[in-house]
């Protein structure tokens, strides 16, 4: 009678699987986490993208105004989504812009540099957004505005400040969005299937 096969598992040592390394689970989840499965950056996004942006340079620019990055940096930020998801969050944005350059202005002429007073203002920001019913990316703007104007020193008064600020990026907003209404980001529509 014939003996019984050995069980192969036994003499043959297993090569670890991916499911059982731990090195490869982490660089798997970090592909995950990092890799770009729904909008990723193409050719004609980048070419997009860079045009705004020397556009809304040499716009800011024409206008003289001191920090033209703030132009190119706003378009930057709007050209990232197509025109249907940008415009009602740059409507947002822009109010959040005005909103911070206002207390940029007033808190700025009398308490220009103290961080209490740039803490109160972010706070009652805040508040009036919440009033206004205006969305976080507007509170965030007025935020940014406000930080600008307040906390980096500068020799020109605080109400010059805040109209450049506003400026720049209201040119950085229109550009944006200007670009992404005459060349819009193509779409990829699927096919439908074949009936048969």
């Amino acid at each position: 009678m014939a003996a019984a096969p050995e069980s192969s598992s036994a003499a043959t040592p297993v090569a670890p699987t991916s499911k059982g390394n731990p090195h490869t689970i982490v660089f798997k989840r970090l592909r995950q986490l990092t890799g770009a499965t729904e909008s990723p950056p193409t050719l004609t996004h980048s070419l997009r993208t860079a045009i705004a942006a020397v556009a809304s340079f040499l716009v800011a620019h024409l206008f003289r105004l001191p920090e033209v990055y703030w132009a190119v940096i706003a378009t930057q930020i709007v050209m990232q989504s197509s025109l249907g998801a940008s415009l009602p969050v740059s409507m947002q944005r822009f109010v959040g812009t005005i909103l911070g350059a206002i207390a940029g202005g007033f808190v700025g002429t009398y308490f220009s540099g103290n961080v209490a007073a740039f803490g109160v203002a972010v706070l009652a920001l805040g508040f009036l957004c919440a009033v206004l019913k205006v969305e976080r990316s507007a509170y965030r703007y007025a935020g940014i505005t406000l930080a600008i104007i307040m906390l980096v020193s500068r020799a020109a008064n605080e109400w010059i400040i805040a109209m450049h600020r506003f400026f720049e990026v209201s040119i950085g907003i229109a550009v944006g969005l200007v670009m992404s209404a005459v060349w819009p980001e193509p779409t990829t529509a699927k096919r439908p299937e074949a009936q048969g």
